[in-house]
């Protein structure tokens, strides 16, 4: 009986995080950055009004020869300036999932943050 129950439990448990999993991938909602102008200049108030969750997706699309998405901090994001460890997309088509708390993306190309080609988010 003892080695049943003990053989049911990793099997429980897996079903468990399959569910947790599950129900996260489900209450994510995923948003293109810019609607439909993209990752573009003076995207910075496409975040004005809206509401985000860790674990949602942005979907940042932008030509890449011209364009860069890179993950920052709120200084780097005030001085558009791209720091030590900053994680850098620019395949033209990047999802990036949301943690909990601040989020700030910028564009490093030349002139491009101070342009406007920057958002900053808080999920929650």
């Amino acid at each position: 009986m003892a080695r049943g129950v003990a053989a049911a439990i990793p099997t429980a448990t897996a079903l468990l995080l399959c569910v947790v999993l599950h129900w996260r991938i489900a209450h994510a909602a995923t948003y293109t950055v810019g609607d439909s102008s993209g990752w573009s200049f003076n995207v910075e108030s496409w975040t004005n009004g809206k509401s985000f969750r860790a674990g949602d997706i942005l979907v940042f699309n932008y030509a890449p020869k011209d364009h860069n998405v890179v993950a920052v901090d709120q200084y780097s994001y005030d001085t558009c300036t791209v720091g030590e460890g900053a994680k850098m997309y620019n395949s033209g088509n990047d999802s990036i999932e949301l943690v909990k708390g601040e989020n700030c993306f910028i564009c490093s190309t030349l002139f491009h943050c101070d342009s406007g080609i920057k958002i900053h988010m808080i999920a929650l």
